[in-house]
């Protein structure tokens, strides 16, 4: 029998969380499977799973597919009437070795119970002890949260994430410590709402504290970056790091969604448009050299031209350069999809253009940094990044997974030259 084959969609977080799947498929011994590790975060991104698992069908006609992930756990039944799809397990249940040995001890033939899909809302602990990280000879990504405890009416990641739980700081240091000994230079810590971090731990640290506490302690660490943070809960201690500490990339990606107060609030976000202004002032003062990414939603209900204009305005005046843009598409079961809908086509225009102003913001930063020196990280022999995360093309091989000094001489538009 052949090995499982894993695929994965969305997130940073389910990239973590297969790779500790496949260590546990290997060890309960696992054959003739294909795993689907999804996501629910828009419709596009279930229908590209159900488009998956069907190509899985046609390719693998006699492995046993299995389905997972975010979608699997909000809507397990619809996953399950698909005749393609032999078992539906939850993202708890996915991260449980011993759902893998049950996987691998079964006798496929008759078996009955197709969904294993258990109340996520009643999770309270993470698997961050799973695996010391993943990535390529570069960069590692640690998983210290997991869940939100938040309910932004067009989200359903928590009803597939659960509530927001963390991953002790002792944990969390004990990976990186071993990362580090195998040979990275960079770790980037992950979760699906990262500034809510130990709010659920003794004492309740901040997510400041947890970074200092890494940079402290893991003193050969050479570059520790943050993954996608909510900028109204940064804390004293994170700005304070930023400020302070060169091994923290000037790199924040921000979940801003929107520039409008009204559409805001509609989202039940918890910051107005002045306080993400703020925010990037401050930072960008505590650290000159600060970039910010954010994901921005374009055609929210009930969004009027005027406002999607605030969001689009939002794009110079927080000086942001890297766009992560979400065509809005109802999910069921949350708020917003009971809302006044704005058109296909409204939306389609919306997000082009935010996707314009992303690509200019882009062209301009790189070509700020031409005939600068930057320190970058290898992430292949002629692929690196900045510590802005620029990605940088050399003519000539570098040592991956190494950090090498080079000049900036140009750019395309999309990548620097070095």
């Amino acid at each position: 029998m052949t090995a499982p084959v894993f695929t994965t969609h969305g997130c940073r977080l389910n990239a973590y969380e297969t790779e500790a799947m496949k260590a546990m498929a290997d060890d309960a011994g696992l054959t003739g499977a294909v795993i689907i590790n999804t996501c629910a975060v828009t419709a596009e991104a279930v229908r590209k799973a159900r488009q998956d698992i069907r190509r899985a069908r046609r390719e693998n006609p006699d492995a046993r597919i299995i389905v997972t992930g975010c979608a699997a756990q909000t809507d397990p039944e619809s996953f399950a009437a698909m005749a393609e799809v032999y078992q539906v397990i939850g993202n708890s249940e996915k991260m449980a070795p011993g759902t893998w040995e049950g996987l691998a001890g079964r006798d496929w033939i008759g078996q009955t119970e197709k969904i294993q899909v258990d109340d996520i809302m009643s999770v309270r602990e993470t698997a961050g002890h799973l695996i010391d990280g993943f990535g390529t000879r570069s960069r590692a990504y640690v998983q210290v949260q997991n869940g939100c405890d938040h309910r932004c009416t067009f989200c359903i990641i928590p009803f597939g994430r659960g509530n927001s739980r963390s991953v002790p700081a002792g944990v969390v240091v004990d990976q990186i410590k071993r990362l580090v000994q195998r040979g990275y230079n960079e770790v980037v810590l992950t979760g699906v709402d990262l500034t809510s971090w130990g709010a659920d731990l003794p004492a309740t640290p901040r997510l400041g504290d947890l970074v200092r506490r890494i940079l402290t302690l893991v003193p050969d660490l050479p570059r520790l970056r943050i993954s996608s943070i909510d900028s109204i809960e940064a804390d004293p201690a994170l700005m304070e790091a930023i400020a302070t500490e060169p091994r923290l990339m000037p790199h924040l990606h921000l979940s801003l969604q929107a520039g409008d107060n009204m559409i805001l609030k509609r989202m039940k976000r918890r910051h107005l448009r002045d306080d993400a202004i703020a925010f990037c002032e401050e930072a960008r003062a505590l650290r000159p050299d600060m970039t910010f990414g954010a994901d921005l939603i374009a055609g929210f209900p009930t969004e009027t031209e005027a406002m999607f204009d605030n969001s689009l305005r939002l794009v110079e005046e927080c000086h942001l350069t890297w766009l992560h843009v979400f065509p809005y598409s109802p999910r069921p079961g949350t708020p917003a999809a009971k809302m006044p809908q704005v058109g296909g086509v409204a939306i389609k225009d919306r997000a082009a253009r935010l996707r314009a102003a992303g690509t200019a913001a882009v062209a301009a930063h790189l070509a700020a940094q031409v005939g600068r020196t930057h320190d970058i990280l290898m992430e292949a022999p002629t692929l690196g990044r900045t510590r802005q995360f620029a990605e940088v093309s050399f003519n000539t091989p570098q040592p991956e997974g190494q950090i090498v000094t080079a000049r900036i001489a140009g750019h395309d538009g999309a990548r620097l030259a070095a």
